[in-house]
């Protein structure tokens, strides 16, 4: 694997780290600014809508320049940003720092994603996304507790200017190692917009909006479940959210590894045995010892889908996959606001801290029937004499009867 992919690999933890080590920073960031922790929770809230609206907002306003110059600029965003997080005077110049760091991130990824996949042989393209998204998986194993524990020790503030300085770190590597790729020739903003009315990558990110959709719909009512249903201490749950991102890690590199080999059925596993793993769990978060070994197979079988689907997302938008990769980060973002809410409202109707963990285990099964129903479409497609609809993967046309 390149050393390039380190890089981008480096990048992704500094994002992975300013994205989720607010969550263990709000007591600390409400005090200072004399807010409420359901008003600081907007710094979460901010956040996700800024990766939402930012990632196709900014690889629009990259297509007139190469990937290797957008992901630095990018980099020097997420900077920004979280130096004006580190230095805020107040809280909503705080919020306006997030939301400016929030803005680099699906384009980070999405094109990152592209630019990976370039840097390899065909037969090994999940393998090199699965190693970028290694640094935000990374991120909650490592760089979430530890920026947790400094900013609880010496302030919020340095935690900021540390994950800042990653992002020097990031960009000092991206400018230094990947390779200045050329831009698909003639390849244009319609061409980028065309390629989303691919019904596979709609699939696909539909895929994802579900699959992760049902991890986040239990883990973000993790605390409360663990310590109110199962019985854990307070100060047990930050290591149980370090199980959940060692599962992540070996989640996501063992479906980069497969999805190169097999990629259909390495998502009809992964999340069918979400779906029955989040099911479970409603039972497992009753013993202690069978809901921290739930928590990594959640982790896992969740982080598996990852590099499939964003792969997938690629092989249908090939020529103008850009944009569509960026989305499908997006897409990520948008499952866990939904399935957060879906969680919240179960709970709200007197159902229990586990109730989410069903609203979780239908969502990773419709992704999967959402999966059959995109293999047998193309299945379809690929039959002779069909006509093919928007773009088509290279290996895929040349297996079409002209």
């Amino acid at each position: 694997m390149p050393l390039a992919l380190l890089a981008l690999a480096i990048g992704a933890f500094g994002i992975g780290t300013t994205e989720f080590v607010i969550m263990g920073l709000l007591p600390e960031v409400a005090g200072d600014f004399g807010v409420s922790i359901p008003t600081a929770g907007y710094l979460v809230t901010g956040y996700a809508l800024g990766v939402m609206f930012g990632a196709p907002l900014m690889t629009v306003l990259g297509t007139r320049i190469s990937r290797k110059r957008m992901l630095m600029l990018l980099m020097g965003l997420f900077i920004a940003g979280n130096l004006l997080s580190a230095l805020a005077p107040s809280f909503g110049l705080m919020l306006t720092g997030r939301v400016v760091a929030s803005l680099a991130h699906g384009a980070f990824f999405g094109i990152g994603s592209v630019v990976a996949a370039d840097l390899v042989a065909p037969d090994k393209k999940a393998g090199a996304i699965a190693l970028m998204f290694t640094g935000l998986t990374v991120a909650n194993v490592v760089g979430v507790p530890l920026g947790t524990l400094v900013g609880q020790s010496v302030g919020w503030r340095f935690t900021f200017g540390i994950v800042a300085a990653l992002g020097v770190v990031g960009l000092a590597g991206i400018a230094r190692l990947v390779p200045d790729m050329p831009k698909a020739e003639g390849v244009r903003l319609r061409h980028e917009l065309a390629a989303l009315k691919n019904v596979q990558v709609l699939l696909a990110m539909a895929m994802t909006v579900l699959g992760f959709g049902g991890v986040f719909a239990a883990i973000t009512y993790i605390a409360p479940m663990m310590t109110h249903v199962t019985g854990f201490a307070d100060g047990s749950v930050t290591w149980l959210l370090v199980l959940f991102g060692l599962g992540m890690v070996g989640g996501n590199l063992i479906g980069g590894r497969y999805a190169d080999r097999a990629l259909m059925p390495m998502l009809y596993l992964s999340l069918g045995a979400l779906a029955v793993v989040l099911a479970l769990f409603t039972l497992t978060a009753h013993s202690k010892i069978a809901a921290a070994v739930t928590i990594v197979l959640i982790g896992a079988l969740g982080f598996a889908t990852v590099p499939p689907l964003q792969k997938r997302v690629l092989d249908h938008a090939h020529g103008a996959p850009t944009l569509a990769s960026a989305l499908n980060i997006g897409a990520f973002n948008l499952g866990n606001a939904l399935s957060a809410w879906l969680g919240g409202l179960v709970i709200g109707a007197g159902l229990g801290y586990t109730a989410p963990n069903w609203v979780g285990a239908v969502l990773a099964a419709s992704a999967l029937v959402l999966a059959f129903v995109s293999a047998a479409l193309e299945r379809r497609d690929t039959r002779p004499g069909t006509v093919l609809a928007g773009p088509v993967p290279t290996e895929r046309r040349a297996a079409v009867p002209h």
